[in-house]
């Protein structure tokens, strides 16, 4: 009796031991269990994460490209920019469509990206140099401009300045008369005070000295005005120029003039019956009057 009694004790402790040891083993693989779990969940949200970083990234690439397309300029540029902005859609749209887990995938997809970044470094690359070119080129530009407007600015105040002073040299260059005077002569060449013996008028002047006038023949032109505005001439075809038409003349002489001052005799030979009234004498050469004075016949 007492010995079944120890068997059975004994039977009891063994299964007693068999379930506490049982019962750490389930505790045990059931903690391991969970710790797995948990490490497969941090594993999954660390590829998550991982895939959505690529994914972030291929975002930000594609808007740095359209950036980068609509400001620049070069048409070679742009296509190669367009080409790899397509790569990068493609390469994008299948990482969204890739899982997670496909860590061999989302890592190849990854190296693509740093490649066709480093591509596109290289082309920023090339458009800094081709701004900094243009940039260098407008300020050139910018700079030629000025120094062409300066220069023609000088050209044209030289032309101004030369304008002047030719204009300056061209009214210097005229020639002037003065020490008028008129005296009627009668047939024997003697001074007359009356107009029935009148048969000659002599008109004596003096050229000032000019020493910018050319030097050389002078034609000087003599044209007498009556009262009644008429010009006292020979001849029709008495004329000579004189501010872009022709003007009918009195009488003429050609003298030589050197530059110095000349005194000198215009002679008139009256033809016809001259009325009485104030008369106006004046005096052309080269173009140019340069002198008048008035008479009168009253007897």
């Amino acid at each position: 009796m007492d010995s079944d009694k120890k068997r059975i004790l004994t039977v009891i402790s063994i299964a007693t031991v068999i379930v506490i040891v049982l019962a750490f083993a389930v505790f045990y693989f059931i903690r391991k269990a969970n710790q797995k779990e948990a490490e497969v969940a941090e594993i999954v949200e660390q590829m998550n994460f991982e895939k959505e970083q690529v994914q972030k990234e291929y975002s930000n690439l594609n808007s740095e490209f359209e950036g980068y397309t609509t400001t620049i300029k070069n048409d070679s540029l742009v296509k190669l920019l367009q080409n790899q902005k397509t790569k990068v859609d493609q390469l994008l749209n299948e990482l969204r469509i890739t899982k997670s887990t496909n860590l061999k995938r989302i890592a190849q997809l990854k190296s693509e990206l740093a490649t066709v970044r480093i591509v596109m470094i290289q082309y920023v690359n090339q458009i800094d140099s081709l701004n900094s070119a243009n940039k260098v080129l407008k300020t050139e530009n910018v700079e030629v401009h000025r120094k062409y407007r300066a220069a023609n600015d000088s050209v044209v105040k030289l032309s101004k300045d030369k304008e002047s002073l030719n204009q300056v040299v061209t009214r210097a260059s005229i020639l002037e008369i003065y020490n008028f005077s008129m005296t009627p002569l009668n047939s024997k060449g003697k001074k007359t005070g009356w107009f029935a013996q009148t048969t000659n008028l002599q008109f004596k002047y003096t050229i000032g000295k000019n020493i910018t006038a050319q030097p050389g023949e002078k034609t000087i032109y003599l044209r007498i005005t009556r009262p009644d505005e008429q010009v006292l001439t020979k001849s029709p075809n008495n004329v000579f120029p004189y501010e872009n038409k022709n003007i009918a003349y009195s009488a003429s002489k050609t003298i030589e003039y050197t530059g110095e001052a000349k005194s000198d005799v215009i002679f008139w030979k009256v033809g016809e019956i001259l009325p009485k009234g104030t008369y106006r004498a004046e005096f052309f050469a080269d173009g140019n009057r340069i002198g008048s004075f008035t008479f009168s016949f009253e007897k």
